[in-house]
């Protein structure tokens, strides 16, 4: 999967932390409902702006980290 296009790191936006295309959904906020056991559908029904292609790409993020 190529991450590139989705996840975004701008300095003034959320501490420079990796964002959600340009939104302040991290990448770090994702993988901890992840862990905390939500499921993908659970994730997307609570953001709806998400889609299922942004999950996977929070995931390649952080397996390439």
């Amino acid at each position: 999967m190529n991450y590139q296009d989705i996840i975004t790191i701008e300095p003034g936006k959320r501490s420079g932390k990796p964002c959600i295309r340009g939104m302040r959904i991290t990448v770090y906020d994702i993988l901890e409902y992840l862990a905390s056991g939500m499921s993908e559908e659970e994730i997307l029904a609570d953001f709806s702006e998400l889609t299922s292609e942004d999950i996977k790409a929070c995931l390649a993020f952080a397996s390439r980290c």
